[in-house]
């Protein structure tokens, strides 16, 4: 199949590298030329566990190609895959502006009939809009799809390549042929290709999206409430969780969601919601509980200090959203960073992957560092927010020579609480009662 992809953003690239790698022939396109000059080096602006490497490869079988030409990759693709941004507006709605460019740019160069995919989340109605607009530029026939993706970032090759499930919202016969032999390869091992109308298509993603993050926002309102009456959150996680109605999956209490996709997801539903005259309670709750769950964490650390941090250095354990991504959208980190920075403290900061993306967010208020123990030196707290695997079992007796107080605030649950009060720290972690080393006096603070 001769496939186009508008846009190599995040979506974009693992879309159209992965649809390469079924031996596609793939033509990404960007209006970004140095960006499409970097891919082309084989030099990824994101970091994602295997795409590099598939990229390389890809490209050097000359199956995968970058250009800055749409005119091009559109007359020579049949199906043509939309995957821009849809930034959220102040109101937290979903903005389509590139996604009417794409799509209005596709329909200029057509030379005959196309499959228009909506790839990027976007609300109900969408299609229809690209489909009005389309047909006012082209005589061509064509068809608008809709085909969500279901990729969690750290782990979005093997999603697409292995996916649960392919959803495709098309009321063509014609086009809904050509998609399934696009996705039959990916679906060997029995998962099923959905096949379903346009809108339900683009509210299923939105629906999934808000429906894991609703678990995120639930656990980490119990595990509040478990700190509150002396319950220990992970025993009431384990309790829950082996439930098989329930599952463990996006059930372990912390600092709440962040990235690029649930923030607006599920703002961008809330919004839909009420357009359409109807009060979304619990999609409201899960945004306020997410919002919420930093700032009680950050009460935790001014508590702690006696509400006077000016002076203070904190070394921060992880800035990206979640582990083995570089993105720092909607990332704790930022919130608690940025706080602690305005009121007076300083700041060291360490992330395996996400320093160069911190730099360009937090600038040079932040000192980064080399390894997370450099960034402990001298520090009066540990403050650990992204729990990549090389933060689970650190030297604790380095990281107690190194502070000038046995304190952690954990954000991950990553350590277990009679521990860290046998080995001397004061610990503080989400859903359980404080624990303070009795050899340890606050007065030392």
């Amino acid at each position: 199949m001769k496939l186009a992809v508008v846009g190599t953003g995040y979506v974009g690239l693992v879309a159209g590298t992965c649809l390469a790698e079924m031996g596609n022939d793939v033509i990404c396109v960007d209006n970004n030329p140095d960006k499409i000059e970097q891919l082309r080096k084989g030099m990824v602006p994101i970091y994602e566990p295997g795409l590099e490497e598939l990229i390389k490869a890809n490209v050097s079988e000359e199956r995968l190609d970058f250009t800055t030409d749409l005119e091009f990759a559109v007359k020579n693709s049949t199906i043509c895959f939309i995957a821009v941004g849809t930034p959220q507006g102040e109101d937290g709605s979903c903005d389509l502006t590139y996604v009417l460019e794409a799509a209005k740019a596709i329909a200029k160069y057509m030379d005959g009939y196309r499959v228009i995919v909506n790839k990027s989340t976007v609300p109900v109605g969408t299609a229809d809009k690209v489909k009005e607009l389309v047909s006012t530029i082209t005589p061509f026939e064509f068809d608008v799809v809709s085909n969500p993706e279901f990729l969690k970032q750290g782990a979005a090759v093997d999603d697409f390549l292995k996916p649960d499930r392919v959803i495709i919202g098309s009321e063509s016969p014609k086009a809904t042929e050509l998609m399934q032999e696009v996705y039959s390869p990916f679906l060997r091992t029995g998962n099923p290709i959905i096949i379903m109308d346009v809108k339900s298509a683009e509210m299923s993603k939105y629906a999934a999206n808000s429906f894991l993050a609703t678990k995120i926002s639930f656990i980490n309102e119990i595990a509040n409430i478990c700190e509150k009456v002396g319950a220990d959150t992970e025993q009431v996680r384990i309790g829950m969780s082996t439930d098989k109605r329930i599952g463990s999956q996006f059930l372990f209490p912390g600092l709440g969601y962040g990235g690029s996709c649930f923030p607006k997801d599920v703002k961008a539903l809330i919004k839909v919601a009420k357009d359409n005259k109807f009060e979304p309670a619990i999609l409201s709750s899960v945004d306020k509980v997410n919002q919420s769950q930093r700032i009680l964490f950050l009460d935790k650390i001014l508590n702690y200090f006696g509400n006077d941090v000016k002076g203070r250095t904190f070394a921060v354990w992880g800035l990206a959203f979640k582990p083995r991504t570089d993105d720092l959208r909607e990332a704790p980190s930022v919130t608690i960073i940025n706080r602690l920075l305005e009121l007076g403290a300083n700041v060291k900061a360490y992330d395996p992957k996400a320093i160069n993306e911190a730099k360009r967010i937090l600038g040079d208020r932040v000192t980064y560092t080399k390894n997370n123990y450099d960034a402990l030196e001298g520090a009066d707290a540990l403050i650990l927010v992204t729990e990549w695997n090389e933060f689970r079992r650190p030297n604790f007796d380095r990281i107690k020579s190194l502070l000038k107080n046995p304190v952690i605030f954990d954000g991950r649950n990553q350590y277990e609480s009679r521990r860290m009060k046998e080995r001397g720290f004061n610990y503080f972690s989400i859903g359980k009662t404080e624990i303070l080393a009795a050899d340890i006096e606050k007065t030392t603070v």
